[in-house]
């Protein structure tokens, strides 16, 4: 039946270096390793488990070139299909495979995906304040830094803590950023809580995107994630109330289960919308690109079962005319940024793709080859992914748990976020 290579053996890596990251390195019996990413944040070792215990006996001898197939017998195989735990443990052994297949064919794993569309891909910054003086020095930071796109995230008068802001109080008073699962002491880690008020966030963000764009003009594209917390009048009035702000997205303004509520907010307002990052599958967003209810998918690589199942959502997508929007912020490894980074050169309907740069500690396990440059990230030429994993570095940080914060409203009731 052609060229094959087996697989020698799998190797499921769970590394802390700042944050917990869960990889797989496959390796051929030729010498090729791949490396995938199966990172869940604040649940790593379930799909850590999961790849040990269920998936890894499976893949010993199996052929590497076979990754439709392969994708296939693990997802269909198992009988228990979809969910996060599932399709991210079938997405790092889709990714490391096709590592390997480009480091094989001695090509970027984008050259293998039909090569380049574009020189780069757009990429936006996380911009955050607890108040808006802080919110705009922020923005002028990332400007600084290269950025051409920012998200903006800001707290709300009389809330301590807002998920997405750093240098919230609640956690200790540290600063953390973007999805910050956050680590405990003692034997027992419990996750942070968050007071939320809804009512007073819709207040106060017209007021905040008013004041960014008196700032620093009508071009700069903005973005905002709403975090799942609205109810579907809710988001409407506040996609409404920010129309004249010309947002890039409106990101997760209702929980992502109800794909119903997406029609009623489309109905009020014409600010663009995105969703997806808590989804995993494909059937996850029938409804919402077959009824062009959302304007970007925000899955991400890690999380959806990998490459091959990437690549076909965003084709559906691209029927309806829909963009992509790549999960990307630091839960997401360097080697699950950089599989979505190939996809984004090589797909035609690219939108943008978020980007947060890793610790220091982080690129000490993991080594890079992407680069961001004027505003555009890169997947870089190296055969493959483009990604190394010092594995001797990843030993010195063992994993330590942390968890994302719980969301409650102001009078106890926990919260969809």
């Amino acid at each position: 039946m052609g060229y094959a290579v087996r697989i020698e053996s799998a190797e499921v890596v769970v590394t802390s270096p700042g944050r917990n990251f869960v990889t797989l390195r496959i390796a051929t019996e030729d010498g090729v390793t791949g490396l995938g990413d199966a990172t869940l944040n604040g649940r790593e070792l379930a799909v850590a488990s999961y790849l040990r215990d269920h998936v890894v006996p499976l893949l010993l001898d199996r052929d590497a070139s076979r990754i439709e197939d392969t994708w296939q017998y693990l997802y269909r195989g198992a009988y228990w299909r979809r969910g996060p735990v599932t399709m991210a443990a079938i997405a790092a052994v889709d990714t490391a495979l096709w590592d390997i297949k480009a480091k094989a064919a001695g090509m970027p794993l984008y050259q293998l995906l039909g090569g380049a569309s574009r020189t780069g891909a757009l990429a936006y910054g996380h911009a955050s304040g607890r108040d808006v003086p802080e919110l705009l020095d922020s923005i002028r930071a990332h400007l600084e830094r290269g950025y051409r796109a920012i998200r903006v995230q800001t707290g709300i008068p009389g809330l301590d803590s807002v998920y997405g802001v750093a240098a919230s109080s609640a956690g200790g008073g540290e600063r953390y950023d973007y999805e910050p699962a956050r680590r405990g002491s003692g034997p027992r880690v419990l996750p942070a809580e968050e007071s939320w008020d809804t009512r007073a966030y819709l207040r106060h963000v017209p007021t905040v995107f008013e004041a960014v764009r008196e700032e620093f003009g009508p071009e700069l594209p903005l973005l905002h994630d709403g975090h799942h917390r609205m109810t579907p009048i809710q988001a409407a009035r506040l996609g409404k109330t920010l129309e004249p702000y010309d947002l890039f997205w409106l990101e997760d303004a209702t929980p992502g289960e109800d794909q119903a509520a997406l029609r009623l907010i489309r109905q009020h307002t014409t600010t663009p919308l995105a969703i997806g990052e808590v989804f995993n599958h494909v059937h996850d967003y029938t409804t919402l690109l077959s009824e062009r209810l959302i304007d970007y998918v925000r899955s991400a690589v890690t999380h959806t079962g990998g490459i091959t199942a990437m690549r076909k959502l965003l084709d559906f997508a691209a029927v309806y005319g829909i963009k992509s929007g790549i999960h990307g912020p630091t839960d997401i490894s360097p080697v699950g940024m950089a599989a979505a980074l190939h996809l984004d050169l090589a797909i035609h309907n690219f939108g943008i793709q978020e980007y947060m740069p890793h610790t220091a500690d982080t690129l000490e396990v993991f080594r890079t080859s992407f680069r961001f440059e004027d505003g555009l990230l890169h997947p870089s030429d190296t055969p493959g992914l483009g990604v190394e994993l010092d594995t001797e570095a990843a030993a010195s940080f063992p994993y330590q748990p942390a968890y994302l914060p719980v969301n409650r409203l102001v009078d106890g009731t926990v919260h969809d976020w």
